[in-house]
């Protein structure tokens, strides 16, 4: 192999709303997902809570971000805020 370097796969990318700004640097995220029971057919709403690092702490509770993959920052945070979609409502 040359020491050309290939094309890096794709990252995943991810949007939500910000739940939790209480730690420096870091935003809860809640993913929310629709799935359909197997049996029954209802449609159900799910959701995952991810923690993401947030580097000028610009989001604020409310807020609809874009959320991308990367490398492991912490034990937990293993994405990275890209984006402020839209503002919450100001309180």
């Amino acid at each position: 192999m040359s020491g050309i370097p290939t094309q890096s796969k794709r990252r995943r990318e991810q949007v939500g709303v910000v739940i939790s700004n209480k730690m420096q640097r870091t935003v809860v995220v809640s993913i929310d997902r629709f799935v359909r029971h197997p049996l029954y057919n209802k449609v159900l709403r799910r959701w995952t809570k991810l923690k993401a690092h947030d580097e000028q702490n610009a989001c604020k509770v409310g807020d609809r971000v874009k959320l991308i993959e990367t490398r492991p920052i912490s034990k937990q945070k293993h994405w990275r805020v890209v984006q402020i979609l839209e503002r919450g409502q100001a309180e």
